[in-house]
Parts: C-alpha cells; sequence; structure tokens
C-alpha cells in the first residue's frame, strides 16, 4: 500500500520542545540533480528550520533554483530530471516510494519569480487549492480567503472586490495574492523563486516585510540574486558557485558555504564567498 505523506505526518514538534527552538524541518544530503547526462548540482548538504528564512544565493546557473524546485518534487515535471541523494520532511524520504507527490506540494508551498494569478477573481485564487481539496462550505472558503489575504498583508486593499479579476491587480499586489494562494492550503514550508526580481523597489519592501511577519509561522526558502535583500531578510545563507565538472567543458553547481548570514557575510569561511559577496567574483 502506497501511503501518503499526509498518513506519515505525526511528526509535530514534541510537546517537551521549547516554542522558540528552530527544529529542522527539511534537510538535504549529498543532493544531486541531473538533467539527461548534465549534472546540474552536486553533494549538496542543507538543512531547512522552521521559523527560519534560508536564503540561496550565487552567480546564474549554479543549481539555486533547481535545488529549490527539488524541495517539492517541481523536477519531478521535467522529463529528463533525475535526483539522487537524500532529501527528508521530518525524516520523511520526500522521494522515497511511499512519498505522495501531490501531499508533498501541499505541505511545501511554492511562490514563483513571476506573479502568476490565475485568471480568475481574487476570491477563487485563493479558494482554488482549498476546492481542488474538497472543501465546498461556502462559510468556510470565506474564512480561509480573509484569512489567507490577511496573512499576505493585502486584505485591506481588496476587501471590497473579491469578485474583480486577479489580473487586474499591480504587480506587488498580484505577487502577495500568489503569496496568499500559496499559505492557503496551509503548508508548513514556503518555497520563494526571486519573488521580487519582476517588482519595483515598493512592492519589493512589501514582500521582504510580509516575509518577515510569516516566517514564524512557516519555513520559508528563498532563491536571491540580491545580496542586500538575503543580507536583509535571511537568517541563514547558503552561497552557491560553479565548478569544471570530472569530464568536459560544463560546469557543475556546487554548494559553497552555509551558515547564519551575520556569519557568511561579515566573516565567511571561504574565499569563493568573499570574492562573490565583495563583488570580485569571475
Amino acid at each position: 500500500m502506497v501511503i501518503a505523506v499526509n498518513d506519515l505526518m505525526q511528526l509535530h514538534r514534541p510537546a517537551s520542545t521549547p516554542p522558540t527552538s528552530h527544529p529542522v524541518v527539511m534537510e538535504a544530503v549529498g543532493l544531486s540533480v541531473s538533467y539527461g547526462a548534465f549534472r546540474a548540482v552536486r553533494d549538496v548538504d542543507l538543512a531547512i528550520r522552521r521559523r527560519e528564512i534560508t536564503a540561496l544565493i550565487g552567480p546564474s546557473g549554479c543549481g539555486k533554483s533547481t535545488v529549490l524546485r527539488c524541495f517539492n518534487r517541481m523536477n519531478d515535471l521535467v522529463e529528463s530530471a533525475r535526483v539522487e541523494g537524500r532529501l527528508t520532511y521530518h525524516g520523511i524520504d520526500v522521494y522515497g516510494p511511499d512519498a505522495d507527490a501531490g501531499e508533498v506540494r501541499r505541505r511545501i508551498g511554492m511562490v514563483f519569480q513571476k506573479p502568476n494569478p490565475f485568471p480568475k477573481s481574487i476570491y477563487e485564487n485563493v479558494a482554488f487549492g482549498a476546492r481542488v481539496n474538497g472543501r465546498r462550505s461556502k462559510a468556510e472558503l470565506d474564512e480561509l480567503v480573509e484569512r489567507s489575504l490577511r496573512g499576505a498583508a493585502l486584505w485591506d486593499e481588496v476587501k471590497h472586490r473579491l469578485r474583480a479579476s486577479a489580473l487586474s491587480l499591480s504587480g506587488g499586489q498580484q505577487q502577495r495574492l500568489c503569496i496568499a494562494r500559496a499559505i492557503a492550503i496551509e503548508p508548513e514550508v514556503l518555497l520563494m523563486d526571486e519573488p521580487c526580481s519582476a517588482l519595483d523597489p515598493v512592492a519589493t519592501a512589501y514582500i521582504e516585510d510580509l516575509m518577515h511577519d510569516i516566517k514564524e509561522r512557516y519555513a520559508i526558502v528563498v532563491v536571491t540574486h540580491n545580496m542586500q535583500q538575503a543580507a536583509r531578510v535571511s537568517d541563514r545563507t547558503a552561497f552557491f558557485t560553479t565548478e569544471v565538472a570530472d569530464h568536459g567543458d560544463r560546469r557543475t553547481g556546487v554548494l559553497v558555504e552555509f551558515g547564519r548570514t551575520a556569519d557568511v557575510f561579515s566573516k565567511p569561511a571561504d574565499e569563493r564567498t568573499e570574492r562573490y559577496i565583495t563583488g570580485r567574483f569571475g
């Protein structure tokens, strides 16, 4: 019998664990991803903790987004992708034979680089996941939509036009709507792939403030090319770069350094990290 991740998730924080602790929610050990014969990233060891924001930084092509997509099995959608190593969620192998990919994606939500609201109303965008999962009560959906929009700091701006098209919102509002849609399915981990790259500085500030506000309820992993943003918002930072593979001229992504953000930016342990954050990379 195939056991869904949902059936195995009786592994919440023990009552004896202080609520201020930051236990590991997800852990990658020796994680490698290949697309056909090309190894995009290899041997990544990374731990994601509750109530923390983890930033993944590094140059283009170093495997940041590839690793991020592993966390909720988005790479399954790429026919040539192959994932090796071990990736666990509360100790359960996310890629194990008993793990249900749909349940993994419910518990590990994702917000993409470009806002991608559905061509539906604001209300229906947020309610969509709940409807798919069988929730039909209007009262229940109304409460969920309001709670999620409040959680994404958008409720006060849209509460009088919930039936308006989501496409009528500004870019920053659309991104916050996508965050509301992601948290409406009640995940524990929230993945963000360059969520501010298409936004202006004001909208970016909204998203960064929102990330701070909601991290007490989620483990957040964010890919960003903006080192100042990583320094501002994250608790821990992972720096990736590329190096020539064992054969051929193609480069593969590697994790160079992972630690508390203050340490990575002020006293990096690896010279490659220092060169990157000081602009001497390349």
